[in-house]
């Protein structure tokens, strides 16, 4: 074994944990799901089958991501945050052949108790602010908050607020990393 795990964590037989990953107390990882290199699985996480998580991502407490779910690398999700996979449910209806699938973009930070409604694509290094109901797809770099999401501005790699105005052409060179930011056509591009 070429991970850390708890002696209270259950893992199935069959999955696949990348090497100096990390599942603390009472977690759950089912035996069809994918974990990769260096992810730290904190408290009381639920990782159903059919689950792709990324190298370096980092999950808390009170997560459980569901069947269809894939994280790419350096996913960061907040504690107790929610992800759905059905749209409609009712306890009397089965529909899980229903399931969507829902795929979280490199970098992404999902703040503590938001949720995302599956069938969804969270573009690459955005945020989803803290409670914040994620419900249609989400722009690369865009800073979403509120219910439902709306995109109240922009956000760096590094994780700070990108001050260029909404619409229009604008640019910005983050102080810590030197990466130029332009915004054109309602889009964050890198330089």
């Amino acid at each position: 074994m070429n991970y850390k795990c708890h002696p209270t964590a259950i893992i199935d037989e069959g999955a696949e944990i990348g090497a100096n990953s990390s599942i603390w107390h009472w977690s759950h990882i089912c035996s069809k799901s994918k974990i990769g290199r260096e992810v730290k699985i904190g408290q009381n996480v639920f990782v159903a089958d059919n689950v792709v998580i990324g190298d370096k991502c980092k999950i808390q407490n009170n997560v459980s991501i569901y069947d269809g779910v894939t994280l790419e690398s350096e996913v960061f999700c907040g504690p107790s945050m929610v992800f759905t996979n059905v749209l409609n449910p009712r306890s009397h209806i089965n529909r899980k052949d229903e399931f969507k699938k829902t795929l979280i973009k490199k970098g992404v930070s999902l703040g503590a108790n938001c949720t995302v409604i599956c069938g969804v694509i969270i573009g690459e290094f955005s945020f989803i602010a803290a409670g914040a109901v994620v419900t249609k797809n989400v722009k690369p770099y865009a800073l979403i908050a509120g219910i439902p999401g709306k995109q109240i501005g922009w956000i760096s790699q590094y994780g700070e607020k990108i001050p260029l105005p909404i619409v229009g052409f604008g640019e910005y060179i983050c102080k810590n990393t030197g990466q130029k930011y332009i915004l054109k056509n309602d889009n964050i591009l890198l330089d």
